[in-house]
């Protein structure tokens, strides 16, 4: 049977996993789906179509599914998705989607979530991210796998994070941050490349070499950001074994609509 305390408020037609966990005083809406294993705090509220995978941990005090904070929304049945293996630490908040978008804020698998994090409507997060205590995200904001986002770091809406890239602590982020730099001030400003990160995971010293003259091409030496991306490009067959780093900068860089951080 399902683990609910009784003084917690279930809808009866929610679809919870039989082996999910729900703690005192959480209210669990009627569209919410919770995969196998999930745990949820107590003073929980769970609402809207909102679906969680298998083996989340949701602490006390969060708030899931809510409406957008979103003038145009209008009742559309919009959603939020969440993967599976999440830590959501208390206080956090994820807002569904909007039909303006997507219509779906998404949340991976493996991710790290820190207390008082808030993810706005249509925000799009891959795997192993790590959000630090108050970060925050306005609408439509992308974030990358292995990224790490400081704490208290406010991001604009529309603004993408690329994948192993690091926001410092409290910073402005106003521009897209392209994948494995790490960034932070307000102004934003690139400090260099996250190699701390990097060899954590184990990237070979021929890539971190390959991303490290990506970074030095993009702001070490003058040119325009369509240089660059040639300059990057040619990276490709002087270094294979960095081939896959290099499409995925020179795809980020070609799909900025707002800049990047320079």
């Amino acid at each position: 049977m399902t683990q609910v305390h009784s003084t917690a408020v279930v809808d009866p037609k929610a679809q919870l996993d039989a082996s999910v966990s729900v703690g005192p005083f959480t209210v669990i809406g009627p569209h919410v789906k919770i995969g196998a294993g999930t745990t949820v705090g107590a003073h929980c509220v769970i609402e809207g179509h909102t679906t969680i995978g298998a083996d989340n941990r949701i602490f006390q005090f969060s708030s899931l599914g809510a409406v957008p904070q979103d003038k145009k929304y209008a009742g559309e049945a919009t959603e939020l998705v969440i993967g599976d293996r999440n830590t959501v630490r208390e206080f956090c908040t994820f807002n569904l989607g909007t039909a303006q978008d997507v219509g779906v804020t998404r949340i991976g698998n493996d991710n790290w979530i820190m207390a008082y994090v808030h993810i706005a409507h249509d925000c799009q997060l891959g795997n192993q991210i790590t959000m630090a205590n108050a970060a925050t995200l306005a609408g439509h904001v992308e974030v990358g796998d292995w990224a790490t986002v400081g704490g208290l770091v406010g991001v604009l809406q529309r603004m993408r994070i690329g994948a192993h890239a690091m926001v410092g602590f409290a910073s402005h982020v106003g521009k897209d941050i392209p994948p494995y730099m790490v960034v932070d001030g307000n102004p934003l400003a690139v400090r260099g490349v996250n190699l701390v990160g990097l060899r954590r995971r184990d990237f070979s010293a021929e890539r971190i070499a390959a991303i490290r003259e990506m970074h030095k091409l993009l702001y070490r030496q003058g040119k325009t950001l369509d240089e660059s991306r040639a300059a990057i490009l040619a990276l490709a067959g002087q270094t294979p074994g960095a081939a896959a780093d290099v499409a995925l900068m020179d795809a980020f860089l070609g799909s900025s609509v707002g800049g990047i951080a320079r």
